[in-house]
């Protein structure tokens, strides 16, 4: 059957009291913006709420695309019923028998927002509810456990009925906690670490270390699909790419092969944090799980943090593998994640990396290279280019902007 609506519930957002007004209107933008294929929509607020006419639109590949879109918490195809008794079991009844697979048994749920309606919730239970069952031989009532769950919700511009509930992305509407730079390596985790801290409303860029002649061209057109696909979610992502050449080979140069791992995330924090303060961005953001590989245990994250000055987020940081990898596969990251192309991260590798590195030590060694390290650092930064990818590809590519040039 074609249904005339979408309803659609808010998440998290709608914990924010006096300022939840500013947020749904957010939200409402958000949602438009990720429905801009479909000009035929048109759209209702309400409380904690939006309902979507489909005016002919495909219902069922609207309510697809708002299941990616972050601080919306479940989806209902819903009819519309006049405030007329005989019109709002007549919808009904349409929902129940256009539902499958086909129902044994229902329960009514009733919400009266709009009290002028003359009948309470529990006359419209009897009143809808029975002549269901006069009309379907077949069901039953079972409060308990139904097979289907008969909702009307009843508002002041009419009485929507559905019984059909989808899960959305839930979380925050993207941006609405400010900005994030991503560390994206290419592999499983840190495409997921990106999804995640835009489902709790970061808007994230980008940042990607690449070592030519090192690392091919494949590694690098691998990183700039996974950040098409979090373009899916994010709308529009900058993608920097920092050339790490010469700070990789001049850290291997060191005679500290176990140390060689925590040196180059040390000095790609420093990189991503100068490029996170000229476009804005309040936080790192990893793909750190705990225990996972030598760098990754709480004495390396430790020492590895302590570069940075910026908050550095691990939102996978208690994830096991499996969680992760099966995030991945739902979001539509996985298949790209796992190419064999190699990273920089994967090159120099030593057979028994620190799993518990020495501090002192370790900024020992960087102060030894002194302002040659300071100027390797500088140099990335003003060697990055930067890809502004969407949900269809590129869309420019250009030179990462110092704070007097900024365009965004």
């Amino acid at each position: 059957m074609n249904f005339d609506y979408l309803l659609v519930r808010l998440g998290e957002l709608t914990l924010k009291g006096r300022n939840r007004g500013k947020f749904e209107s957010l939200m409402l933008g958000k949602i438009k913006q990720a429905l801009t294929e479909y000009p035929e929509l048109s759209y209702e607020s309400a409380f904690g709420r939006v309902y979507i006419k489909l005016n002919g639109a495909d219902g069922a590949r609207v309510l697809s695309r708002l299941t990616d879109v972050f601080g919306i918490w479940t989806i209902s195809p819903v009819l519309k019923a006049r405030h007329d008794l005989e019109d709002i079991r007549k919808a009904a009844l349409a929902v129940m028998e256009a539902h499958q697979p086909v129902p044994y048994t229902f329960k009514m749920s009733v919400k009266r927002a709009w009290k002028a309606f003359p009948h309470d919730s529990m006359e419209m239970n009897h009143l809808v509810g029975a002549h269901v069952l006069r009309n379907t031989p077949s069901l039953r009532v079972d409060v308990r456990e139904p097979d289907v769950e008969l909702r009307l919700d009843i508002q002041q511009q009419g009485v929507f009925v559905y019984c059909t509930v989808v899960p959305g992305a839930g979380g925050f509407p993207l941006g609405m906690n400010g900005k994030a730079m991503l560390l994206l390596s290419g592999g499983i985790d840190s495409p997921v670490a990106g999804w995640t801290a835009m489902r709790k409303g970061l808007e994230i860029e980008a940042v990607h270390f690449h070592s030519y002649p090192f690392t091919s061209q494949q590694a690098t057109d691998k990183v700039i699909a996974l950040a098409k696909r979090l373009a899916y979610y994010g709308g529009r992502i900058k993608l920097h790419l920092v050339p790490f050449t010469e700070l990789q080979t001049t850290l291997a140069q060191q005679k500290q092969d176990h140390l060689i791992i925590t040196l180059m995330r040390r000095s790609m924090l420093r990189i991503a944090e100068r490029l996170a303060e000229r476009s804005g961005a309040l936080a790192l953001v990893t793909g750190d799980s705990l225990g996972q590989v030598a760098s990754q245990t709480l004495g390396s994250m430790n020492v590895i943090g302590r570069a940075a000055q910026l908050p550095l987020l691990r939102p996978l940081v208690m994830m096991d593998k499996l969680e992760i990898i099966r995030i991945s596969e739902r979001i539509g990251t996985y298949e790209t994640s796992i190419l064999p192309y190699e990273d920089c991260c994967t090159l120099f590798v030593p057979k028994s990396p620190a799993t518990n590195p020495n501090l002192r030590v370790v900024e020992g060694i960087e102060h030894a290279l002194g302002e040659q390290l300071e100027r390797m650092v500088a140099e990335a930064v003003a060697g990055t280019d930067t890809v502004v990818m969407t949900a269809q590809g590129p869309e420019e590519k250009r030179a990462v902007p110092s704070a007097e040039d900024r365009w965004f």
